[in-house]
């Protein structure tokens, strides 16, 4: 339950994973299926929900970029990001949250959020992508769907200018863009994102902590249960380039 008041999704794998040092410090023999079982039966294993509201629009006429990640294998931070918009009900209304996520690292490099969905909103989540970069990388690929919103001339014109290269969805099939709708979701059901929050101040505040929390101490299965926080400090060129040549 301590684990579950700052992620309060997390699954039975994770949960296993962070609360087995104190099971084996106090005597206690139970593995991950004994685990699942106790969950379920006390009614505390994390139910599937859905989602429904649609928030990409690519009926028009802008220049849509080729799928630049389709042949190619991501090998270290800051070489792709991963956009993508979804929304945050409140009482007053949808609101919307932009992202921008390392596709290597997992770690959200930059958010914005707004009560609109204007180019302006996707602008100011790469800002702080790239004003939180931390590696010396040239070229970063900017992956995200066919939306308006990152084809149109205002975003474009910024992500082009500051060092992007502009890639985008080609069908309409999730799997296009898995690792932005993957953080979506997390942040969403996990996070407690997905309910309907009382104003925008409540929820940027959740916003904030809830990416703080999911960037420093949620484990991911894909980062062999580090944070995306530690995969991304881990990846340095020059230190790379130093460890290889002494261990050549």
């Amino acid at each position: 339950m301590e684990v579950r008041k700052e992620k309060p999704k997390t699954g039975t794998a994770k949960l296993y994973d962070e609360i087995k040092p104190i099971l084996l410090a106090k005597g206690i023999k139970m593995g991950r299926n004994a685990l699942n079982d106790f969950l379920r039966w006390e009614g505390l294993l994390v139910k599937k929900t859905k989602r429904f509201h649609i928030t990409t629009d690519s009926k028009h006429g802008f220049f849509k970029s080729p799928n630049r990640l389709k042949d190619i294998t991501v090998s270290h931070a800051e070489q792709a990001f991963a956009a993508d918009i979804t929304y945050i009900r409140t009482d007053g209304g949808h609101t919307y949250l932009a992202l921008v996520t390392d596709v290597y690292s997992k770690m959200i490099m930059g958010y914005a959020y707004a009560n609109h969905m204007k180019a302006e909103l996707v602008i100011d989540a790469l800002k702080m992508a790239k004003k939180n970069c931390i590696h010396s990388t040239n070229t970063i690929i900017h992956h995200s769907d066919r939306g308006i919103q990152y084809c149109c001339p205002d975003f474009s014109q910024y992500a082009e200018k500051n060092g992007f290269l502009l890639s985008t969805t080609q069908q309409y099939d999730p799997y296009e863009n898995a690792v932005a709708e993957r953080v979506n979701g997390i942040l969403k059901y996990e996070f407690g994102l997905k309910d309907s929050i009382v104003n925008e101040e409540v929820a940027r505040k959740m916003i904030a902590q809830a990416v703080r929390i999911y960037n420093e101490k949620r484990l991911h299965w894909s980062l062999q249960f580090k944070t995306p926080e530690a995969v991304h400090l881990e990846y340095n060129p020059v230190e790379y380039i130093s460890y290889k040549r002494k261990t050549a």
